[in-house]
C-alpha cells in the first residue's frame, strides 16, 4: 500500500482525533451544563492548537491556516434548533474578544443561518433565532484598524491579513446581520434588534441604508415595534442621508387612542418629540399632528393629559404659524362643525389648518382641576421657553392620586343655599317629578 509504519500511525491518530472532535461536538448538546461547558472549552483549545500546529501542510509561505471547519462545528453547537443555549453562549463570549475568532465566528454564523433558515420555508424558528441573536448582539466591533491587536492565534500572517482586512471585518459583520434580518423573526426579537440597532449595528456597517427593508417590515408589525422601527428610519434619514418621504405619514398613522394608555407611552412621546423637533417642518404637517393629538386627548386619562397639553404648547412654540388654531374667531365649536378629517391618512389632506382647537377648550372644563388649569394656558400668550416635559412622561395615575391625598386643604367649599329635605331646593327638578309621600 506504499505507506510507512509512521504514516499509518499518523493516519490512525488523525482518525482518532476526528472521532474525539465528533464526540465533543455531540456532548455540546448534553443535558448537563457542566458537560457542555467542558466540551466547548476543550474544542476551543483544539482550535487554538490547530491554528498553531496546522494539520494541513502549508502550501506557500504566508497562507492562512486558521481551523475554520472546527470553529464552524463549535458555532453549530452553540446554535441548537430547539433549545435555549444562552447560558453556553454567554460562556463563549470571552473568546469573542479575540479579533481572529470574532471574524471567523461571524463568517460561520452567516453560513449557519443560510443553511438552517433555507429549510424552514420562511417560518420563524424561535429558539434558533434567539440563540443567533444571543451570540451576535454582544459583538464588540473594532472602530479602526489599530484597535485590532488581540489575536488568539499568534500568527504573523494571520494578524497581517486581519489588519489589512479591517474593511473585510465590517463587510462580514454587515452581511451577517443582513442575512439574519432578511428572514421573518419571532415578534419579541424584532423589539430586541431595534433597541440595539442604533449603537451596536448601524455604526459598524459600510452601508447602513441597506437596513431599510428590515425596518419597513418591522414597522408593519404595529405597536411599540412600529415606533422603534421609525426611530431606526429617523437615524438613517438624519445621519446617513436616506431619502424616505413617507416618514411623517407613517408616524401620523401611529397616533390612535391607545397611545395615551400603553405601557410604552413615555418612550412614544419622547421619540415623537424628537421626530417633530425641527422648526423647518411645514405648518400643515404640524397642524395635523396638533389636531390629532388634541382630538385623541378627549378620551385620555388625566395623567396623559398633564403631559400632552404642555407637549402641544411646545409644538406651538416651534411653529408659530399653527397658532391660528388657537386664535380663530368664529371657528368650529364642536365636532359637527369641524372641517378637520380625522380618518384621513395623509396629513396634507386632513384640513387641520382650517380648524380650531375646540378640544383643548373642552378640556378647560375637565373634572380634574390640574388638567383644566393646564388647558387654560392656551388662553394666554405662550412664553418663548419650551416646557420641559421629561418629568411628565412617566406620570402615573397613582402619583396624581398620591399628590391629591397629601395636599393640605385650605378652604372647603360649602353649599350656599340651605337645604330643606332631600328635594327641598328652590325650583328643584327632582321635586317636579318625584314626591316622597
Amino acid at each position: 500500500d506504499g505507506y510507512s509504519a509512521e504514516d499509518k500511525y499518523k493516519i490512525w491518530m488523525r482518525h482518532r482525533y476526528n472521532d474525539c472532535l465528533d464526540s465533543l461536538a455531540e456532548l455540546m448538546g448534553h443535558n448537563a451544563f457542566q458537560v457542555k461547558e467542558l466540551s466547548l472549552c476543550t474544542l476551543m483549545k483544539f482550535v487554538e492548537l490547530e491554528a498553531q500546529y496546522p494539520l494541513i501542510k502549508v502550501e506557500w509561505k504566508g497562507s492562512l491556516t486558521f481551523p475554520r471547519e472546527l470553529l464552524k462545528v463549535v458555532v453549530d453547537g452553540l446554535l441548537p434548533l430547539h433549545e435555549d443555549a444562552s447560558l453556553l453562549i454567554s460562556r463563549f463570549q470571552e473568546y469573542m474578544e479575540y479579533d481572529d475568532i470574532r471574524y471567523f465566528v461571524i463568517k460561520a454564523v452567516t453560513e449557519s443561518i443560510g443553511q438552517v433558515m433555507q429549510k424552514t420555508k420562511e417560518r420563524p424558528l424561535p429558539f434558533y433565532q434567539q440563540n443567533v441573536f444571543s451570540l451576535i448582539s454582544p459583538i464588540n466591533m473594532p472602530n479602526k484598524e489599530c484597535d485590532m491587536v488581540k489575536f488568539m492565534v499568534k500568527q504573523v500572517y494571520l494578524a497581517d491579513f486581519l489588519q489589512f482586512c479591517f474593511k473585510a471585518h465590517k463587510q462580514a459583520f454587515e452581511r451577517m446581520w443582513l442575512v439574519f434580518l432578511k428572514h421573518k423573526l419571532p415578534t419579541g426579537l424584532y423589539k430586541k434588534v431595534l433597541v440595539i440597532l442604533h449603537d451596536s449595528i448601524l455604526p459598524y456597517m459600510n452601508e447602513p441604508t441597506l437596513m431599510i427593508d428590515f425596518l419597513t417590515v418591522a414597522y408593519g408589525i404595529g405597536g411599540a415595534i412600529s415606533l422603534l422601527a421609525l426611530n431606526g428610519l429617523f437615524i438613517l434619514i438624519h445621519e446617513h442621508n436616506l431619502e424616505y418621504p413617507d416618514f411623517y405619514k407613517k408616524l401620523y398613522s401611529l397616533l390612535d387612542p391607545s397611545i395615551y394608555h400603553v405601557k410604552y407611552r413615555a418612550r412614544f412621546f419622547h421619540l415623537v418629540d424628537l421626530f417633530l423637533s425641527s422648526s423647518h417642518l411645514p405648518a400643515y404637517l404640524m397642524a395635523a399632528f396638533i389636531k390629532r393629538l388634541s382630538r385623541l386627548a378627549l378620551t385620555a386619562p388625566p395623567e396623559a393629559l398633564l403631559m400632552v397639553i404642555p407637549f402641544i404648547c411646545n409644538l406651538f412654540r416651534r411653529h408659530p404659524a399653527c397658532k391660528v388654531l388657537v386664535h380663530r374667531p368664529n371657528g368650529p365649536e364642536d365636532m359637527s362643525e369641524d372641517p378637520y378629517i380625522m380618518e384621513e391618512e395623509e396629513p396634507s389632506k386632513s384640513r387641520a389648518l382650517e380648524s380650531s382647537l375646540w378640544e383643548i377648550r373642552s378640556l378647560q372644563n375637565h373634572y380634574h382641576p390640574d388638567v383644566a388649569k393646564a388647558a387654560a394656558v392656551l388662553n394666554q400668550s405662550l412664553s418663548e421657553m419650551e416646557d420641559d416635559i421629561s418629568g411628565l412622561l412617566e406620570l402615573s395615575a397613582y402619583e396624581l392620586f398620591d399628590k391629591e391625598v397629601k395636599k393640605a386643604a385650605v378652604d372647603v367649599p360649602l353649599e350656599f343655599e340651605q337645604v330643606r329635605g332631600l328635594f327641598g331646593k328652590k325650583n328643584d327638578i327632582f321635586a317636579e317629578h318625584f314626591t316622597l309621600d
